[in-house]
């Protein structure tokens, strides 16, 4: 039928359909899936291998000992070595009008995190901020370097605190109690 120009279709004639084989099928999802996952994989396998993507950052915590030690606010205690699966993830050193502190992040070879605290704040000021207001001491361990007490802190966390006259020394986190009272053990 044509009206004004324009050709109408027939009552008879139906839309055109797909057909099953002309439709996208389950096969080609599957493809279409699998052509998307291969980069992807390859980029994962690439960042994890060659560029140790899943590695902690380490950085040298060699000036903030330096600063911390000409600053002559406390004696400053350094752990030996402790081995290749640990790794210093921040250092730094800071004055405040309560005192100077000093704090080294380590991540231990059980990938937890561990803090070292060295300070002349006042125990009874640094405690409560390095620990949260409800500590519970559980004992202690003995260590070359001294005796020190046993925390049970925030959720999940413990710490060694060797009060001194003239410092605090605090390893606070959220690793085994072997990786706390190893590192204690290796300052020096």
């Amino acid at each position: 039928m044509v009206n004004n120009g324009l050709v109408e279709p027939e009552a008879t004639e139906r839309p055109a359909k797909l057909g099953r084989r002309d439709g996208r099928s389950p096969r080609d999802m599957a493809l279409s899936l699998g052509i998307l996952l291969v980069p992807i994989a390859l980029l994962l396998i690439f960042y994890r291998v060659v560029l140790s993507g899943d590695a902690p950052v380490t950085v040298d915590p060699t000036e903030a000992i330096a600063e911390a030690r000409s600053a002559r606010a406390f004696p400053v205690l350094v752990p030996g070595d402790l081995g290749d699966d640990w790794h210093v993830s921040s250092a730094g050193f800071r004055r405040t009008e309560q005192g100077a502190t000093l704090r080294i992040g380590y991540v231990a070879p059980d990938d937890e995190s561990l803090l070292l605290v060295e300070s002349n704040v006042p125990p009874q000021t640094l405690l409560p901020a390095e620990l949260g207001d409800k500590t519970e001491p559980v004992g202690s361990f003995r260590a070359g370097n001294g005796v020190w007490r046993q925390y049970r802190t925030r959720p999940g966390e413990s710490a060694l605190v060797l009060a001194g006259a003239d410092r605090t020394v605090v390893v606070v986190g959220t690793a085994d109690a072997e990786h706390l009272e190893k590192l204690a053990a290796g300052l020096r």
